[in-house]
């Protein structure tokens, strides 16, 4: 019963979204608009490189690993494989679907076709879904991104973490969309013109699947499902762990990004698998900026929004705690410190404070 309440379709229909959460108007720091400008400069030669790493990382392990294979030395570069196709691709997915890591258009393009196709998202509907994710961030019945409903299915989410949930969805989808039908909730965000265009995609990638499929089995081997389609289960775990990060846990319909986004401070390899989107907060405040310059936009306007988790185990240690007494209260929430000085919440936070862990 309560997945309906998350269903953009059922809201749609019933009308249930409150009238100020259907076009919000999100809090946005006092900065001063040129140093904002000057952050949203695109560069070309930084996605380049990092794009480049990426795809050598992908050559070289995939590989070392059919190199090795079936010995047990195969295994660390299968992980390695792994992580840059079913990880990595998730933030490159991300950045250049919003169209701010290569400064030159058809280089966004060409990444976020193939980020997409290793994540079996459908790169019409994702790019409509991702506009709503940010135009209604968290709002129950219009965001079609919530990671995980209240009260929160930890098996489902563990589960996840090899991918099993997402794929499987996103495989029922793309069976939808060969035959030339959408999803009742992808109807809600997507314009009629680009239906084709999502039928036509789906049915590309069933064409590179049953190829894949007749190499495996003239050669009679599972060779080519670990090079394709596999990773995105056996290499998901980082997207999915640092994915739950984003907002699982803080606070639902409501227009102050501080109150439902959070910024969590990463080691290097992190960073770059996931291509500084732990500043996830400042990405949501100024949607615009490219990933390369989110540090220096959370140096701006740190005084104005929450302390990051120090890291990765500390902020599941703070998120833990409220997931596990969302199971009999789903209505609990982290409401994020300000730091002093910071302007304050406003009268939507007064709700969430009986609720607060």
């Amino acid at each position: 019963m309560t997945s309906n309440r998350y269903s953009l379709a059922e809201a749609e229909k019933l009308q249930t979204t409150a009238s100020h959460l259907k076009a919000p108007r999100w809090y946005k720091p006092k900065v001063d608009p040129q140093e904002i400008r000057v952050l949203m400069q695109k560069s070309d030669a930084r996605a380049f490189k990092d794009t480049i790493i990426w795809f050598l990382g992908l050559g070289i392990s995939g590989y070392l690993a059919v190199l090795l294979w079936p010995s047990v030395w195969s295994i660390p570069f299968w992980f390695i494989y792994g992580v840059l196709y079913g990880s990595a691709s998730d933030s490159r997915w991300h950045e250049c679907g919003h169209r701010t890591a290569f400064k030159t258009e058809w280089m966004n393009n060409v990444v976020y076709h193939i980020a997409s196709f290793m994540l079996i998202r459908n790169p019409v509907v994702w790019k409509a879904s991702h506009v709503r994710h940010h135009t209604d961030t968290i709002i129950v019945g219009r965001d079609p991104e919530i990671v995980a409903m209240r009260p929160p299915d930890l098996w489902r989410i563990a589960l996840n973490l090899l991918g099993l949930i997402d794929t499987w969805i996103l495989l029922q989808r793309m069976a939808l969309h060969v035959t030339g039908r959408l999803h009742s909730d992808e109807v809600t965000f997507l314009r009629s013109e680009d239906h084709p265009r999502v039928f036509r995609v789906a049915r590309i990638w069933l064409l590179i699947y049953l190829i894949t499929t007749l190499i495996a089995l003239w050669f009679q081997t599972i060779l080519p499902f670990m090079l394709i389609g596999l990773p995105r289960l056996y290499g998901a775990w980082h997207h999915v762990m640092t994915g739950l990060l984003q907002h699982l846990g803080l606070a639902e319909n409501v227009t102050d990004h501080r109150l439902n986004t959070r910024t969590v401070l990463m080691n290097p390899i992190s960073r770059f698998i996931y291509l500084n989107m732990n500043y996830h907060l400042e990405h949501h405040l100024f949607t615009m900026v490219p990933y390369y310059n989110l540090p220096k936009l959370h140096a701006l306007i740190q005084d104005d929004v929450p302390p990051p988790a120090p890291s990765i185990f500390a902020a599941f240690r703070q998120l833990l705690p409220v997931l596990i007494k969302q199971l009999r209260y789903e209505n609990a929430v982290l409401i994020p410190p300000l730091p002093k000085g910071a302007t304050e919440y406003g009268p939507e936070v007064e709700r969430l404070r009986p609720f607060a862990v």
